[in-house]
């Protein structure tokens, strides 16, 4: 079998760059073993436009953003399914400091914040004694249905093979590939954490992030917003709410723990009016990046082996907003963004 490109993974790198090369008109295979344990299938799916205790905008967000809704929308109106909504985040100060940090930041520039307007607003969920202020507009990704339908779309045009991929049955020559029986011009690896040990893109400067979630169910709690003190509580289906994430550079296990399930349940005693019940406990590594910023293009001395990664906690809007740019960098040698080519670690690349 020959294909134009050989995608590995199908997170959300691997699905908008996909479905990027089928617009283009591209013939690609996708190679997935439908790990549950991705960092893309235990995300939340929150696109934010603010960051960090000083509250600042996260890079590119004002590109990023409105394509992001509308890439999502294009992609589940063609699927049938709701990918992405409008969930603003409601910021409870967990303490008076933060309320500060955000009233300063407020102070020098309003975009994406306001104010609460009245401090009991949400005094029947949630207790709290500092206030509250907006970040508007915040979108939720629906990636459990969009990855979930797009791989059936995957499966049905014969564009899926559902294994774990092997390095070791790769053979690499200057303009093309060939893994098993099938020949490709290019492979991309989408690959998430993976890649830390891929034999190409292995010298790159990974640094993964190991995030901790619950699914906690509690009855008659809003779910048109995000609720944030110091965690999210995010509405993720039927009375069912995603709780997390913890940010962990240091571990020693992919594995959940017992100290995060305890101390965040006991948090959630204390801030949650209704009733919890836990359902649910994962974890997941990102693939983050010592800048924090994404690896993406081809490697210098390999220019058939290429990289679509490195989006860390911004997957959701890095991978939708940079699939394109990739295709067309295929199809007509466009530049990519300096500051997410990979060709910046030439020099450590080619070593």
């Amino acid at each position: 079998m020959h294909v134009d490109i050989l995608l590995i993974g199908q997170g959300i790198c691997g699905t908008f760059l996909s479905w990027e090369l089928q617009k283009a008109g591209y013939s690609f295979l996708v190679i997935d073993d439908n790990n549950a344990g991705t960092a893309s299938k235990v995300a939340a799916g929150i696109i934010n436009p603010v960051t960090g205790r000083r509250i600042v905008k996260t890079w590119m967000i004002d590109e990023v953003m409105p394509f992001a809704w509308q890439q999502y929308t294009s992609l589940g109106n063609q699927l049938q399914i709701t990918a992405i909504e409008q969930k603003d985040i409601i910021d409870l100060f967990p303490t008076p400091q933060m309320k500060l940090a955000f009233e300063k930041r407020y102070a020098e520039d309003t975009q994406y914040l306001s104010l609460g307007t009245n401090d009991h607003a949400w005094s029947n969920y949630f207790n709290y004694d500092f206030g509250y202020g907006v970040i508007t507009p915040c979108y939720l990704v629906n990636l459990q249905g969009l990855l979930q339908a797009y791989r059936q779309s995957l499966a049905a045009g014969n564009n899926l093979i559902q294994e774990k991929f092997d390095h070791t049955q790769l053979q690499v020559q200057p303009h093309k590939v060939q893994y098993k029986d099938i020949t490709a011009q290019r492979i991309i690896f989408c690959d998430g954490i993976s890649s830390f040990s891929n034999p190409w893109f292995s010298n790159l400067p990974f640094a993964p992030n190991k995030g901790e979630v619950l699914l906690i169910e509690a009855n008659d709690m809003p779910t048109n917003n995000i609720f944030k003190k110091g965690i999210n509580w995010v509405p993720w289906r039927d009375n069912i709410f995603w709780v997390g994430s913890s940010y962990e550079w240091e571990f020693t296990s992919d594995a959940p723990t017992d100290l995060f399930r305890e101390r965040t349940l006991a948090t959630l005693k204390q801030w949650i009016k209704a009733p919890i019940r836990l359902l649910e406990h994962t974890a997941a590594v990102r693939p983050a990046t010592l800048e924090r910023r994404p690896f993406i293009g081809f490697h210098p001395t390999q220019p058939a082996i290429g990289i679509f990664n490195g989006m860390g906690t911004k997957g959701c809007s890095l991978a939708p907003f940079f699939a394109p740019q990739l295709v067309q960098h295929i199809q007509h040698q466009s530049p990519l963004l300096p500051e997410a080519d990979v060709q910046r670690f030439k020099r450590v690349l080619s070593k």
